[in-house]
């Protein structure tokens, strides 16, 4: 080591130990947000995403232009759906999804390509240039990968969720109750989970002076779950035609339900065709190695 190298080596360090205290202070902070009644909630985002969104606002006069507005709209829509309002927005999202790949994929281009520098062959084949190009497109997929898994398991959440609440509003109802009052009397009683929140975000457009039509449909558009969409449709027609909630209520119920079984009876039947795969893979070689291990090892022992 050389003089000239040490100041080399020393910054090097430095800024690799200042990168290590910046990520592990923003991995240290708690990422919430504000439900309507003013509660907050934890939400996680990937680390990654948190690294890289005080840098975000250098690409804001790129995402603005209007080529991005479809899909700056579509984050939107899937942001607010995935319950992430407050944390991320779609101009934020589509930034990231032009920083993660810049990011992450140069520094994956980095490791696949240092140890084939020493290789002038392995530096130019096409297998190193194939493992970075599929490193950048992962990079590039994970973001809107990423969200989407969010919102499947957000939907999923609400669909579990869905039946029971409406037999609670459905017995409620039929006691004598008003529709509004069990719904609110509903989201105090319950656990906070992602029916809860969008139930009292509706209520709380009620208490605001907006039409249970107006705050029933906002919450379908919002959460753009197929079962939550059927109920809040179905009572914004009982609604329009002046039918008595609670028979709706119970008729939706017992709809989820038979859908929830028909699901879990289409999933079964799939079972098999799943298993099939490992069977092949897995179990039907180690079958085969045991049954001609031993006809092998006589072989050998034969020929030698």
């Amino acid at each position: 080591m050389t003089m000239q190298q040490i100041p080399v080596i020393l910054a090097w360090t430095a800024a690799a130990a200042l990168l290590a205290i910046y990520a592990a202070s923003i991995a240290s902070e708690i990422t919430y947000v504000t439900l309507a009644d003013g509660r907050k909630t934890e939400r996680k985002i990937p680390l990654i995403f948190r690294l890289l969104l005080p840098f975000v606002s250098n690409l804001s006069s790129v995402v603005s232009r209007p080529a991005f507005a479809k899909s700056r709209e579509a984050a939107d829509q899937m942001i607010v759906a995935s319950g992430l309002e407050g944390l991320l927005s779609g101009s934020e999202f589509i930034a990231l999804k032009i920083l993660v790949p810049l990011v992450c994929g140069s520094a994956w281009a980095l490791a696949v390509f240092a140890p084939a520098m020493l290789d002038a062959e392995t530096f130019l084949s096409g297998n190193t240039v194939l493992i970075a190009m599929l490193g950048f497109l992962y990079f590039y997929a994970y973001p809107l990968m990423w969200l989407r898994s969010t919102l499947k398991k957000r939907h999923f959440a609400i669909m579990r969720a869905l039946p029971f609440v409406l037999d609670l509003l459905t017995l409620s109802v039929e006691a004598g109750m008003d529709f509004m009052s069990a719904l609110q009397r509903n989201c105090n009683s319950r656990r906070l989970d992602p029916l809860n929140e969008e139930l009292i975000r509706m209520t709380r457009e009620v208490q605001m002076g907006i039409s249970r039509r107006v705050a029933l449909r906002n919450m379908a558009e919002r959460s753009r779950q197929g079962d939550l969409k059927a109920v809040s449709f179905a009572l914004i027609q009982a609604d329009e035609l002046g039918v008595p909630i609670g028979p709706i209520l119970r008729i939706q119920s017992d709809q989820l339900r038979q859908r929830r079984f028909d699901r879990a009876e289409r999933l079964a039947n799939e079972a098999p065709v799943k298993m099939l795969g490992p069977l092949l893979l897995c179990i039907f070689p180690a079958v085969l190695i045991v049954l001609l291990a031993p006809i092998l090892l006589q072989a050998v022992k034969n020929i030698l």
